[in-house]
């Protein structure tokens, strides 16, 4: 048996079985279309279940020393680097990453554990003075208690364990539920990770289902007190309508409409090859993707001949060959749409400088370019392998038509003056920008998150303490107070 196979199932209060639904869903390949394995969805029923046995898990697990948590990240990344073939084969399988971005994922993934070793011990109190004569105040950075995490299918390992590494680490219990286009790399293989890194029974749950079969059940339900969620901004907004409504937090890391900006002064070369991979990685099912790549007017002409020229030498094909660097779409839905939006823009005014043929879930990379400055492709995120190539005069026209977008969340600028790109980085209105690099970025320590509607709140370092504790204030008088009565 594969171990896609072995993993469709539940994992809920440490036992693996199937789940209770009406109905399965099958997990293809997506560049065979080939079926891997199939799951018995899990009901609203079964949610309950999961999150009931990380709410008895929980107290315990908070209680363990942070140093003793730590020591469960850390087998867990031995667990990783024993089975890493294994791993591998999974992502590059059930999500058809060609083997670059799998390994580059995995690299990622282990970052991610080597960090939670170190956020386990990042929960500091601190002891305020207060202006009433005796008294102490000490503040106690707390779990918060449970964490719904809802992932997505494009780096499902990682933006799964973003969340997962750090809540767990903190002292949280976790109800996972991955993309149902990547239940084994996206939540099984972490809790099979988990269980042989010796993480306690119910302290990480995994649901594999759909809300076609539990509606808004993951998020409404009263135990857990954060949801993070990655994915549209279109569900995100969904979600964190309904979790406001129940006084919940969410942390939501959405899509991205990406500009990738080439000053007059920029390395032509470098800036070409730093665009290709901003929009191409993993066929640019990347939120950070370069959707838009804008360049000086007095560098276009040689800007987008060689830019189409590398990009028409992109291999595309199975994502198991090492020669191949670009792979299938998630699935056939996906490809559809990315090929109906290209048509779309085409038949209003866009000027194809390559256009690629799509086959199945293989879509081959499109350049466009003399888009209308109203059509629709320019305000959304492509996820697929298709580049938008935008010529601007000066700095200001630049900037404008960066920020005429309502993502925010990477982008980029090249120029030979890194002053000049701090500043021009300054103007744009994002979470994250990168001067003299790609859009795609994510560091263990480092904020990540975005503007506008690509979400709301950050993770990594930090910042993944304060989404998931909660500060509770014990005062202590140690003389005696005065009331007024």
């Amino acid at each position: 048996m594969s171990l896609i196979a072995e993993l469709a199932q539940q994992y809920i209060d440490g036992q693996w079985r199937p789940g209770t639904g009406s109905w399965d869903i099958v997990d293809l390949d997506p560049f065979t279309g080939e079926k891997l394995a199939s799951f018995t969805v899990a009901t609203a029923e079964e949610i309950d279940q999961a999150y009931r046995a990380a709410e008895r898990a929980q107290p315990a697990w908070a209680a363990t020393s942070a140093y003793e948590r730590r020591l469960v990240f850390e087998r867990a990344l031995q667990v990783v680097e024993a089975r890493e073939a294994e791993i591998l084969e999974v992502m590059t399988v059930e999500l058809g990453g060609t083997l670059m971005k799998s390994a580059f994922e995995l690299s990622l993934v282990k970052d991610m554990l080597r960090e939670a070793m170190s956020v386990a011990l990042r929960a500091e109190g601190r002891i305020l003075p207060s202006p009433v004569p005796g008294k102490e105040n000490r503040l106690y950075r707390l779990p918060v208690g449970v964490v719904g995490v809802i992932s997505p299918f494009n780096a499902p390992v990682f933006l799964s364990l973003k969340a997962v590494a750090p809540a767990l680490a903190l002292g949280n219990a976790v109800v996972l539920k991955p993309h149902q286009d990547a239940p084994v790399a996206g939540g099984t293989l972490i809790a099979k990770i988990f269980e042989e890194a010796g993480l306690p029974a119910g302290v990480l749950n995994v649901v594999l289902t759909d809300i076609a079969e539990i509606g808004d059940a993951f998020i409404e339900h009263p135990v857990p007190k954060v949801i993070a969620f990655t994915g549209s901004d279109s569900v995100g907004r969904h979600v964190a309508t309904v979790a406001a409504s129940r006084l919940k937090r969410t942390v939501l890391e959405l899509g991205g409409n990406s500009a990738l900006v080439v000053l007059d002064d920029a390395d032509v070369d470098y800036a070409v090859d730093a665009a290709v991979a901003s929009r191409f990685v993993h066929q640019g099912q990347i939120c950070m993707a370069a959707n838009r790549i804008l360049v000086d007017r007095s560098l276009f002409a040689e800007f987008s001949e060689k830019f189409t020229a590398k990009v028409a030498s992109l291999r595309a094909g199975d994502p198991g060959d090492p020669a191949t660097q670009l792979g299938p779409l998630i699935n056939t839905a996906q490809a559809e749409s990315v090929t109906t939006e290209v048509d779309a823009a085409i038949a209003g005014g866009a000027r194809a400088l390559l256009h690629g043929a799509t086959v199945g879930t293989l879509v081959k990379p499109t350049v466009l370019t003399d888009i209308p400055a109203d059509a629709p492709i320019l305000q959304r995120e492509i996820f697929g392998p298709v580049a938008l190539l935008i010529p601007f005069d000066g700095e200001d026209e630049a900037a404008r038509i960066a920020n005429d977008t309502p993502f925010g969340l990477s982008g980029a600028v090249h120029t030979a003056d890194i002053e000049r790109g701090v500043r021009f980085a300054q103007r744009i209105d994002t979470g994250m920008i990168h001067v003299n690099d790609g859009t795609i970025a994510d560091e263990p320590i480092v904020p990540f998150g975005g503007q506008k509607s690509s979400g709301l709140g950050r993770l990594n370092g930090d910042t993944s303490v304060d989404a998931f504790t909660t500060v509770k204030w014990i005062s202590i008088q140690h003389g005696r107070s005065r009331f007024p009565f």
